[in-house]
C-alpha cells in the first residue's frame, strides 16, 4: 500500500491563515488536517473544491492561538460542520471565552495532551504541540505532524526561534516555518513605533533574517520542502523572503538549480547529492497543490 501526503495553503498573513494537509493511500483521499481557521468555511469550501476535496474530508482542526486572522472562521467551521477542533488546554479556554468563537467550539473541544503524540485521527495522524514566543494569550503553540509516516512541522507566528521549536524542524520531512518581515523595510515603513517594536521584539514575529539563521540550522538530510509563511503586506515581499533563507542554504553549501528555482541542491563529501525545495506561499491566494 503507497502512502502520499499532499499540503496547500488557503492563506497565509495577516489577511487570513489557513492550511490543509491531505494523507492518501492508493491514490485515495485517507485523512484531512486543517491547521487554523483564519478564513470563512464558505472560502474552505470553494478552494477545497478546485483541487477536488470537500468538507467531509476535513478529520480534524488544529489551532495555533486565538488571534483573529487564524480563527475567524473557526466558530462557523464548527456550527455547520461540527469537525473536532485540536489544540491546547490553555488555548482551549481563550476560544471558549472569545466572542468569534464561544459559541459554537467548546462542543468541538478535543485537548492535546502535552509532551504527548496525540492520535488525532486514529491509525493514521499524530500530532504534538510545542510552544513558540508570541503575543497571543494565553500561549501560542507549533505541531509537529506524523501523517501516515510522512513528519511535518509548522512554526507560524514565532517571535523569536527555540531551541525546542528547531528541535521539531530537525527530524521533518516538511517545515512551514514564518518569514515575516524585512527588517528594514519594517524599520523604514509606515508602522508606528510600538507596532514596530511589537513585531520585531521577540515575542512580534519571525524576521526573513531569523528565519534564514534558523534554515542553515536545522537542515538536515532527509528534510525536503521548506514553506515560508505568514509574510508580511507591507514589510516584506516574495524576493525578499526567497533571496534571504536562499542565503540562508547557500551558507551550508546549497546551490539553487537555476536562478529563482525553488531546487536546491548539494553534494557532501562522499559525492552524495542533497535535494531541498524553498517555497513561498501566497498571502492570499490559495497556493498550489504540494505533493510533499
Amino acid at each position: 500500500m503507497s502512502n502520499s501526503v499532499k499540503f496547500m495553503s488557503l492563506s497565509s498573513g495577516s489577511c487570513g491563515n489557513c492550511y490543509f494537509i491531505s494523507l492518501e493511500k492508493d491514490g485515495v483521499h485517507s485523512a484531512g488536517i486543517m491547521i487554523d481557521a483564519g478564513v470563512s468555511p464558505r472560502h474552505m469550501k470553494k478552494e477545497l473544491a478546485a483541487k477536488g476535496y470537500g468538507m467531509d474530508d476535513i478529520d480534524a482542526v488544529l489551532v495555533t492561538h486565538t488571534h483573529m486572522d487564524h480563527v475567524k472562521g473557526l466558530g462557523s467551521l464548527c456550527k455547520h460542520y461540527s469537525i473536532p477542533v485540536f489544540t491546547s488546554d490553555r488555548i482551549h479556554a481563550e476560544l471558549a471565552s472569545y466572542y468569534l468563537t464561544r459559541d459554537w467550539v467548546p462542543a468541538c473541544k478535543r485537548v492535546l495532551e502535552k509532551d504527548l503524540w496525540n492520535q488525532i485521527v486514529p491509525g493514521r495522524v499524530q500530532a504534538r504541540h510545542f510552544q513558540v514566543p508570541h503575543d497571543a494569550r494565553p500561549e501560542t503553540v507549533g505541531y509537529g505532524l506524523i501523517i501516515g509516516s510522512h513528519k511535518f512541522v509548522i512554526m507560524t507566528d514565532i517571535g523569536h526561534m527555540t531551541e525546542e521549536a528547531l528541535a521539531f524542524a530537525s527530524y521533518a520531512d516538511t517545515v512551514v516555518i514564518e518569514s515575516n518581515y524585512d527588517k528594514e523595510m519594517l524599520l523604514k515603513g509606515p508602522y508606528p513605533y510600538d507596532l514596530k517594536a511589537r513585531v520585531c521584539g521577540g515575542h512580534g514575529h519571525l524576521s526573513n533574517k531569523e528565519c534564514a539563521e534558523a534554515i542553515s540550522r536545522f537542515w538536515h538530510i532527509g528534510l525536503r520542502d521548506i514553506f515560508l509563511c505568514h509574510r508580511s503586506d507591507n514589510n516584506n515581499t516574495r524576493q525578499l523572503a526567497y533571496d534571504s533563507s536562499r542565503q540562508g542554504l547557500e551558507s551550508i553549501g546549497f546551490t539553487a538549480s537555476e536562478p529563482g528555482s525553488a531546487v536546491f541542491t548539494k553534494t557532501d563529501g562522499e559525492g552524495k547529492e542533497h535535494i531541498v525545495k524553498l517555497h513561498v506561499l501566497p498571502r492570499r491566494e490559495t497556493s498550489t497543490l504540494f505533493l510533499l
